[in-house]
């Protein structure tokens, strides 16, 4: 079975939405067998890097719905794929039939007022309809299956849970020595929630001696929180307690998950929170927010806390912080928890959803016909 996919995916300027693309496509190799990837558009290179083939798109317009309205589906259409998957968000506007799309997330769609741009109203009104047009549609947890529903008015039916793996590159390693670091994965964004972090870390260092010297690192694109952070520390002396990592390669990111004494994740919001995973993987404690997505990921193996309970984060974080029963309980359950999201699985459960795709196309050609 053919797949065509957006091959713009394998080099998005979204680090979550590149991890997801690469690592399907890396597992399918030898968890699925029968299926072969044709990447339309996208960098060739990366394209053979993954063991798919390539089809080329010679001309598109320069913005994302004139690359979905024009390029795409005429590059789709020369596939002969049985199934064309939109990995994240937008689908082509006609043809690529059957179509499924993988919707990580509807924060813009439920939560609009933390995405105020002035394009974002078109960008809501083309991923509704890129949802809405789909087949099937996958999303990576039950919290955003009930979001689509609510924000869409899709069956739920139509919408499969797929969770996604954490890469094997992330394991613990004994040998690196855990450092005064509070450690924060992901997009610097107001629903991240990052200023009760870096509150909580500032009051640490003020009222528990034994962390006077603790350290907030904040690894991701800035989204429109950074300056403020900055600002803030600079204006209290603190500037090198705070630090920004904008950009990353995976040995990088996995050093900070291996070094760091907690990994802290106060966000409102997520569909999934593959950083979350990935710690839990090197073994970093975590504590995060009891809210959306975050407790099917952390299950039992991690500290979940009102995410704007400011009394609450200080708690969590310094019973992580000074407990070592406590940071070692953590860090074994969440290797245990890590150990059963798997690519492999991920990669499984999605080629099942591309079949029952396929499935559905044949049985409506079968019926156009007759």
């Amino acid at each position: 079975m053919d797949i065509a996919f957006d091959g713009r995916a394998l080099s998005s300027p979204a680090g979550g939405i590149r991890r997801y693309v690469g690592e399907l496509w890396r597992a399918m190799r030898e968890a699925v067998t029968d299926v072969h990837g044709i990447a339309v558009g996208g960098d060739p290179a990366l394209a053979r890097a993954l063991g798919v083939r390539h089809q080329p798109v010679h001309w598109s317009l320069p913005t994302n719905p004139g690359w979905c309205a024009w390029a795409l589906p005429r590059g789709a259409a020369r596939t002969g794929a049985a199934v064309f998957h939109a990995p994240a968000y937008t689908a082509p506007v006609w043809g690529a039939r059957p179509l499924v799309v993988t919707l990580h997330d509807v924060s813009y769609e439920r939560h609009p007022e933390w995405y105020p741009h002035q394009s974002d109203p078109l960008r809501r009104a083309f991923y509704r309809h890129s949802a809405r047009r789909a087949d099937l549609v996958i999303t990576d947890s039950r919290f955003s299956q009930q979001e689509i529903t609510a924000a869409y008015g899709i069956d739920p039916s139509r919408i499969h849970v797929v969770p996604l793996g954490v890469s094997s590159l992330f394991s613990p390693c004994d040998t690196v020595q855990r450092q005064p670091v509070v450690l924060h994965v992901g997009d610097l964004h107001p629903r991240r929630n990052l200023r009760v972090l870096w509150n909580t870390v500032r009051r640490l260092r003020r009222e528990s001696p034994e962390l006077g010297n603790l350290r907030l690192v904040l690894v991701g694109t800035d989204r429109g929180s950074r300056d403020a952070l900055i600002a803030e520390a600079e204006r209290d002396g603190l500037a090198q307690a705070l630090l920004h990592v904008p950009k990353i390669d995976d040995e990088g990111l996995l050093q900070w998950y291996r070094q760091a004494a907690v990994m802290a994740y106060p966000s409102r919001y997520e569909g999934f929170g593959l950083p979350l995973l990935e710690a839990m993987a090197c073994g970093t404690p975590v504590v995060a927010s009891h809210a959306s997505s975050i407790p099917e990921v952390t299950g039992d193996a991690a500290r979940l806390v009102d995410p704007l309970d400011a009394e609450d984060w200080f708690a969590a974080l310094r019973g992580v912080l000074c407990d070592r029963a406590e940071t070692a309980r953590l860090s074994a359950a969440g290797v245990a928890q890590a150990a059963g999201f798997t690519w492999a699985h991920t990669a499984r459960m999605t080629a099942d959803v591309w079949r029952e795709a396929a499935s559905r196309g044949t049985r409506a050609h079968r019926q156009v016909r007759s």
